[in-house]
């Protein structure tokens, strides 16, 4: 049966792949980790070491991570009832990758201890979770969110405001829009530039980064490129016209059966264990034998919670 009062170190709202995915994690740190749900007698199988609340425990949490869908006033309102019970003496995180954290935070009583705690799929697995501070943020919030996630195993990266998309989603959204605009003007496929992604630019980034990359090769050769290629480049602020039509027409890749890919004939649950059991041993391989990077050049910019 779910529990209602149990005290947990981690709270996670939400009990959807990304939720469970979440509390895995914490729970695998060791961490005495819940899920709330508005349904839990429907949460099915939760991973050892995870307890199942239909409502806020009496013991404020040291963080929650909000994990529900992606509408603003369903957030507000959680929220509400999370600082009516605990006034500010819990870390509030939300886990929103498209909803602005600033508007989040001024709407709140407490916006002292709420930040940005934003993880990728599958969140279990990958190491990377980004921290994003409002402008009302303690540092004593972001050290704490920082210190239970490195608790979970994971690698926060401390943004210094709360920019649109944060730090991963802007690069990505930067290289899928010249990524789509190649396809529709016919010039490569959808397999060609994944084969690139996992046959080149994947397994390079991997190693050396993007940035430091650039140092090894040569900032001399990568700036005078920038100056022919920047120009060049589909500069474009709309959206992709195709992508928006395959979403229209809701051809919206596996959960749809056809996106870019053909997923009809798809064992995808099998196809997704085999896949992210692979993303477990290409990172337990490059961090066991990763050598110690560069430092930071003194003219850079000081050093952040990321360093260390």
């Amino acid at each position: 049966m779910p529990e209602s009062t149990s005290a947990v170190t981690v709270l996670v709202a939400g009990s959807g792949v990304m939720g469970k995915g979440i509390a895995a994690s914490f729970a695998r740190g060791g961490l005495k980790t819940g899920i709330l749900s508005r349904n839990p007698d429907n949460v099915g199988a939760v991973e050892a070491g995870i307890v199942v609340l239909g409502a806020l425990p009496d013991t404020p949490p040291q963080l929650i991570v909000e994990t529900i869908p992606e509408v603003m006033e369903l957030k507000l309102a959680l929220n509400a009832e999370i600082e009516d019970a605990y006034q500010g003496n819990t870390i509030l995180g939300s886990n929103t990758s498209s909803l602005p954290l600033q508007q989040l935070a001024d709407n709140l009583r407490f916006p002292e201890a709420f930040c940005g705690v934003h993880y990728f799929q599958p969140a279990d697995i990958t190491p990377i979770v980004e921290v994003a501070r409002v402008a009302q943020s303690r540092d004593d919030t972001i050290e704490a969110a920082v210190t239970l996630l490195r608790q979970a195993g994971k690698i926060p990266i401390t943004l210094a405001e709360p920019i649109d998309g944060l730090l991963v989603n802007r690069l990505q959204q930067a290289i899928h829009h010249e990524a789509y605009y190649l396809i529709e003007r016919g010039i490569c496929t959808a397999q060609d530039i994944d084969l690139v992604a996992k046959q080149l630019l994947g397994p390079r980034m991997s190693v050396t980064g993007m940035i430091e990359q650039k140092d090894i090769s040569g900032l001399d050769t990568h700036a005078l490129a920038q100056r022919e290629l920047i120009p060049a480049l589909h500069l474009s602020r709309e959206p992709s016209p195709m992508v928006q039509k395959m979403y229209a027409d809701n051809n919206i890749g596996a959960k749809s059966g056809v996106g870019f890919y053909d997923w009809r004939q798809m064992d995808l649950a099998a196809y997704k264990q085999k896949t992210g059991a692979l993303l477990t041993a290409v990172l337990a391989l490059l961090n066991s034998d990763r050598p110690d990077g560069p430092p930071n050049a003194p003219n850079n910019a000081p050093a952040s919670a990321n360093d260390g």
